[in-house]
């Protein structure tokens, strides 16, 4: 029986594709700022605060050699990841690829309204905030499966346009364990920049089904956090070949959710 993509087993095979995946949170709106909850029908562009957030995600993620760009097609994404690419060297040339799956996820009739709105709304629901989903919204596992549709069409375009060449032995072709900032020089890196909730779900997805392994000192909880403005998360993923398919045999998260870089 063929293996399904979101299997993590290991292949035997002599040859793989290691590379790192930055995800970036965009940065700050006014709607942000006002704590009022945005989700799919409000489009609105970065505060003056934000473009500053997105300016500092640049300059940190300045020397990372990136060799794909993903991003919502949500307005405060797109100029967060045009800001990005901006103060990188790397980047020009690259397709910044507006993908409709990174889309934050869809709060309903909630949204344009206070987040303690949605708070109240899950309370008097019996729910938890994690949980709930108000009228007309995306559930967590509708949210999900847009996660695994989007995880699967990058890993198959990354594999296909980065696979070594038979014989080839270079860098990409080894499962080297990853320390902290080693992963810029990687010479395959994905950038994905996405929204607060998506990417929240992202994370415990990459948890709970492909089993990766908490950073040493996190907890679960600080894993699927909110990522702050412009917040930082990054991982290494290592593909096998089955077949015409690319599968992931590994990854190791090297941390989430850093905004240290950000000035305030």
């Amino acid at each position: 029986m063929r293996r399904a993509f979101w299997s993590v087993d290991l292949l035997q095979e002599m040859t793989a594709l290691t590379f790192g995946l930055t995800f970036v949170r965009h940065g700050e709106t006014q709607y942000n700022k006002d704590g009022l909850l945005q989700g799919q029908a409000i489009d609105c562009p970065l505060s003056e605060e934000g473009l500053q957030q997105a300016e500092s995600a640049g300059r940190y993620l300045k020397d990372v050699k990136f060799s794909n760009l993903f991003v919502s097609d949500m307005m405060r994404a797109r100029q967060t990841a045009e800001t990005i690419v901006k103060h990188n060297s790397s980047c020009a040339g690259l397709q910044l690829v507006c993908e409709p799956l990174l889309k934050e996820k869809s709060f309903g009739i909630a949204e344009g309204k206070p987040v303690q709105e949605l708070k109240d709304m899950a309370k008097a629901a019996g729910q938890s905030l994690a949980v709930f989903t108000p009228p007309q919204g995306e559930t967590q596992e509708q949210v999900k499966q847009r996660v695994k549709e989007f995880w699967l069409k990058m890993v198959q375009q990354v594999g296909g346009e980065h696979w070594p060449n038979r014989g080839e032995n270079d860098e990409r072709s080894s499962a080297p364990h990853v320390e902290g900032e080693e992963a810029d020089n990687l010479p395959v890196h994905v950038l994905v920049v996405s929204h607060g909730g998506y990417l929240s779900v992202t994370m415990r997805s990459l948890v709970d089904d492909l089993h990766c392994p908490l950073p040493e000192g996190y907890s679960r909880a600080r894993m699927f956090s909110l990522s702050p403005n412009a917040g930082v998360s990054r991982f290494v993923l290592t593909l096998t070949k089955d077949n015409n398919a690319f599968e992931v045999s590994k990854i190791q998260c090297l941390f989430v959710n850093k905004g240290d870089h950000v000035k305030t």
